[in-house]
């Protein structure tokens, strides 16, 4: 069974940093695709970044223009989402999830997600 979990959210005044991590269980990132998303209450689910399970290679949403970088460190079971000059619009719920590919239609594991506000 895949799980995931995310850590790493909280408060931080605009313009900080935040990093976020999944950790994975169950199967082997170089099995599968990790992708970040982030979902706001009354919109729909945003995808991120992905990083692909053979090789590694990342993808990114136009939004994120540089601001945002996914990395992996199998050793740890654990894909990276590190936020940089935040900007109160991105206050919302992060998650991650799995599945074979980044380029599936639908994600088929799904953590809980952690909450990142942006805030003075």
């Amino acid at each position: 069974q895949l799980q995931l979990v995310e850590s790493g959210g909280g408060l931080v005044q605009p313009g900080g940093s935040l990093r976020l991590s999944c950790t994975t269980s169950g199967f082997s990132l170089e099995d599968y695709a990790v992708g970040w998303f982030r979902q706001t209450p009354g919109k729909a689910r945003e995808g991120i970044a992905c990083i692909s399970g053979k090789d590694g290679t990342t993808t990114y949403a136009d939004f994120v223009k540089g601001r945002f970088t996914i990395s992996r460190d199998s050793a740890k079971n654990t894909v990276y989402l590190q936020l940089n000059s935040l900007k109160p619009e991105d206050t919302t719920l992060y998650l991650c999830a799995a599945d074979t590919s980044c380029t599936v239609p639908f994600f088929s594991s799904w953590g809980q997600g952690t909450q990142v506000t942006v805030s003075s």
